[in-house]
């Protein structure tokens, strides 16, 4: 046989092995994701205002993926709706893992149960990645308030008649915390929506709104100024960034026990590798002292957990959720 023959039938089968071997790795890719995550920029929404406790602390922990991966972490804030908006943002997004939220207990637990079919189904729309914070809610009330416990503000609270309290939105676990609280107490208080505790905290101060049952890390220095008061935070045993404030049960306040969280999530169908490697990326940021430290100045725990774990953690807390909305007369 001709050598150049040879040679020609010899390129032509490695030739087809390499296409054959090729569209083995392809299909492989395809199944399990991209091989490099991430090569661009990635898109986080945060689905509330710049300058509340989500924001602050996921712009905290992009700076830590950023030096990771070498890639901009970009944060989008979208608020409105309680968190509803920028989280359907993230939803109709592409599945590639370059578009991820930080969404909340109340988009795991909460709105579904108020705004029925409307509202992103978290078994369905997305998927969890990993934890990334909890903090209790404060009971917090401007300083002029002449009460430094919760039994003297709800007494003075019922001398002065109709108040307002300000949230992050109907719906969200800062309506919901003061609707059970003003109805266990028998105070008359009017529900005042607003974008966020960037807006919270000024009505507050002006005198439009006079309490809150909000996330402490909002809060935290305009409590260290002496401008905001705190009396009781939600949860089951004090925080260290405030010792000497009780929990709500100690101030004789039961069932508000539970804390503030937040997660990642990204839409559903991003490849599990994609969803893996931040997880992994989470375990290690939240496991770095100076990340903790951080956190724990505005009153945050750093968090990191498997999916699974944050889909578990939503499903033992939404029957909790679930009742406090309707006794909030919220349900959809």
């Amino acid at each position: 046989m001709d050598p150049r023959s040879l040679l020609t039938r010899r390129t032509v089968m490695a030739g087809g092995l390499a296409a054959a071997a090729a569209g083995i790795v392809a299909a492989t890719v395809r199944a399990s994701g991209p091989t490099v995550w991430p090569d661009r920029p990635v898109h986080v929404i945060v689905p509330y205002p710049a300058g509340g406790s989500v924001d602050l602390l996921t712009r905290i922990v992009a700076e830590r993926l950023e030096a990771r991966f070498g890639q901009t972490f970009v944060i989008e804030n979208r608020p409105g709706a309680a968190g509803n908006i920028g989280v359907a943002a993230m939803v109709a997004s592409r599945p590639d893992g370059y578009t991820i939220a930080a969404a909340t207990v109340g988009h795991f637990a909460i709105n579904p149960f108020i705004d029925g079919p409307t509202a992103a189904d978290p078994d369905r729309d997305f998927a969890p990645v990993s934890l990334i914070y909890e903090l209790p809610n404060a009971l917090v009330i401007p300083a002029r308030v002449p009460a430094t416990t919760v039994a003297e503000f709800v007494a003075w609270a019922k001398q002065k008649g109709k108040l307002a309290f300000g949230s992050s939105g109907v719906g969200t676990s800062t309506h919901l915390f003061p609707t059970l609280f003003a109805a266990r107490t028998g105070i008359d208080a009017t529900h005042v929506p607003f974008r966020g505790a960037a807006q919270t905290i000024p009505a507050m101060l002006s005198g439009d709104v006079a309490f809150a049952i909000d996330n402490l890390t909002s809060y935290m220095a305009y409590i260290e100024s002496g401008q905001i008061r705190p009396l009781a935070l939600t949860g089951t045993q004090r925080w260290p960034a405030l010792p000497d404030v009780p929990t709500m049960a100690e101030a004789g306040m039961p069932d508000f026990d539970m804390t503030s969280w937040a997660a990642f999530a990204v839409p559903a169908g991003t490849p599990r590798a994609v969803v893996d490697r931040l997880a992994e990326a989470m375990r290690d940021i939240a496991a770095d002292e100076t990340v903790r430290r951080r956190f724990a100045v505005v009153g945050a725990r750093a968090l990191s957990s498997t999916p699974e774990q944050v889909a578990a953690r939503a499903a033992r807390e939404r029957p909790i959720w679930k009742e406090t909305v309707r006794i909030a007369g919220l349900a959809g």
